[in-house]
């Protein structure tokens, strides 16, 4: 058995206040705590079971802003090494939820589609340059 476990998922955002919101109403998350750490606010989001940690930059950082994702024929790829993206399991009618999302005003780098046979997937567009990828497992 691993000695690991999940923790969180780190984001480095421009305007970390908006972007913790973004993600409670657009997806559902809950704000657990906002705090100051190393002279950044840093908030903590729970989404889908897992805990994103939205932090702004620290006096010393010069982010750069992230590439798009790019859809190819057979697959979409932000096309540079590092973290692509991270995903969620949605259980229900994806193409139905993704209507209600784009109600909210959600983009999406990649619209629902076949993926593999049995699995909708698509891409949505969330601050900072993040992107987000969806699936359904058609299989019951």
């Amino acid at each position: 058995m691993s000695q690991f476990t999940f923790d969180h998922i780190h984001l480095l955002s421009e305007d970390p206040v908006s972007a913790a919101n973004w993600y409670c109403d657009m997806l559902e998350g809950i704000i657990e705590k906002t705090e100051n750490i190393r002279d950044a606010p840093s908030i903590n989001v729970r989404l889908g079971g897992m805990q994103l940690i939205i932090r702004g930059k620290r006096s010393e950082e010069n982010p750069q802003h992230p590439s798009g994702i790019e859809h190819f024929d057979k697959f979409s790829s932000h096309n540079e090494w590092g973290v692509d993206h991270f995903a969620f399991t949605y259980n229900g009618d994806l193409q139905k939820y993704c209507e209600n999302l784009r109600e909210k005003g959600v983009r999406f780098n990649v619209e629902p589609w076949e993926f593999i046979p049995g699995f909708i997937i698509c891409y949505v567009a969330a601050p900072d340059g993040v992107s987000i990828e969806l699936i359904q497992s058609l299989a019951k």
